[in-house]
C-alpha cells in the first residue's frame, strides 16, 4: 500500500514506521529530511511539502504530527505553534484528500484524549462521553478531530486516535520521569488522585495497525489501556519496578509556579476507557501497569 505518514519522527511515528516499511510504499512529510533520515527507515520517500504528494496515489494517510503539547509553558504563542501544528496541518490534509478524485481509502489521525478535558476520578469515560470539560485541550481536540473529520465520505474513512500517555522508554512523559525516580527523587503530582490514563508503545502501535486492517472501523478511538491509574498508584507502580522509593512529592502550587497553565494537564486527568477497540475485539497486549514497566524497563 501507499501510506503518506506526518509526524514520523515522534514517539509513536518512529515506532510505527519500522512496522510498515517493509510491506508499504512510505511517503514522510518532515520539515527536515536530514534528521529525519538519522531515525527512519533510508528506503521511504521523505517530501517536505504537501504539495508534492498526489493524493490520488495514496491509500492510507496516517497523521500524527504536531508540536509537543508538555514540552513549555502555554504562552499565547506557545498554544497557537501547538494549535496551528496540529489543526492547521489537519486541515490542509483534508483538503487534499477532498481534491482527489481517487483519494486514499483510510485516514488515520491523531487527537487525545485531552478531547474530554479534565474529569472527576469517579467519572469513567469512553468514546460516547459527551460531557467534556471546556478547556484549552478540549478545545484544541476538538478543532483537531473536527479538520480531520472534514475529510470523510463514501471513498474514505476517518479514525481518530485518542491518544493516553504513551509508556515508552524512548520519549515521552516516561522518559522524562526516569531520571527522578531512578534516583529515590520521583513520586506523586498535585493531589495525586488524577487517573492517568496510560498505554504501552506497543499497544499503540498494535492498535493502529488493527485500524488499518479493519476496514469497518471509524469514527473516534480511545487509544488507552483498559485500567487507568490514579497519579499516587502509577508513582508507587514506578517505583516498585525500579526497586526505588517514591516519597517526593510535588504540590500543586509548585506545578502551578513551575509550569503555569500548562500544568493542568499534570494536575488533572481522566479516567478512560478504550471501551470500541474492546467491542471490536482487540486484545492488548499490556492490561497491567505493572506488567507494562516491567516489560519496558528490563
Amino acid at each position: 500500500m501507499n501510506i503518506l505518514i506526518t509526524g514520523a519522527t515522534g514517539l509513536i511515528g518512529q515506532e510505527l514506521c519500522k512496522f510498515l516499511v517493509n510491506r508499504n510504499t512510505l511517503t514522510i512529510l518532515t520539515r527536515s529530511e536530514v534528521k529525519a533520515r538519522q531515525v527512519l527507515p533510508q528506503n521511504a520517500r521523505f517530501v517536505s511539502q504537501l504539495t508534492g504528494i498526489d493524493f490520488n496515489e495514496l491509500d492510507i494517510v496516517i497523521n500524527l504530527a504536531g508540536e509537543p503539547i508538555a514540552d513549555k509553558r502555554w504562552s499565547d504563542k506557545q498554544k497557537e505553534a501547538i494549535t496551528s501544528s496540529r489543526v492547521g496541518l489537519t486541515e490542509q490534509i483534508a483538503q487534499q484528500i477532498n481534491a482527489a478524485s481517487t483519494p486514499p481509502h483510510t485516514f488515520i489521525s491523531g487527537s487525545a484524549i485531552g478531547f474530554y478535558g479534565r474529569q472527576a476520578a469517579d467519572v469513567t469515560v469512553d468514546e460516547n462521553f459527551d460531557k467534556p470539560f471546556n478547556e484549552f485541550s478540549h478545545q484544541l481536540c476538538k478543532d483537531w478531530e473536527n479538520a480531520a473529520l472534514s475529510a470523510k465520505s463514501e471513498q474514505t474513512r476517518v479514525c481518530l486516535l485518542r491518544t493516553g500517555v504513551v509508556l515508552s522508554r524512548h520519549g515521552g512523559a516516561l522518559k522524562k520521569m526516569l531520571p527522578a525516580f531512578s534516583w529515590g527523587m520521583g513520586g506523586p503530582m498535585g493531589s495525586g488522585d488524577q487517573i492517568m490514563s496510560w498505554i504501552h508503545i506497543d499497544d499503540m502501535i498494535q492498535l493502529i495497525l488493527f485500524l488499518i486492517k479493519h476496514t469497518e472501523l471509524e469514527g473516534a478511538f480511545n487509544a488507552t489501556a483498559p485500567n487507568p491509574v490514579s497519579n499516587k498508584e502509577f508513582s508507587d507502580c514506578l517505583a516498585n519496578v525500579l526497586n526505588r522509593p517514591a516519597f517526593l512529592w510535588l504540590p500543586e502550587s509548585f506545578l502551578k509556579w513551575a509550569f503555569g497553565e500548562m500544568s493542568d494537564i499534570l494536575i488533572y486527568g481522566q479516567k478512560v476507557i478504550p471501551q470500541k477497540a474492546l467491542n471490536a475485539n482487540y486484545r492488548f497486549r499490556y492490561t497491567s501497569l505493572e506488567e507494562a514497566l516491567k516489560q519496558i524497563m528490563h
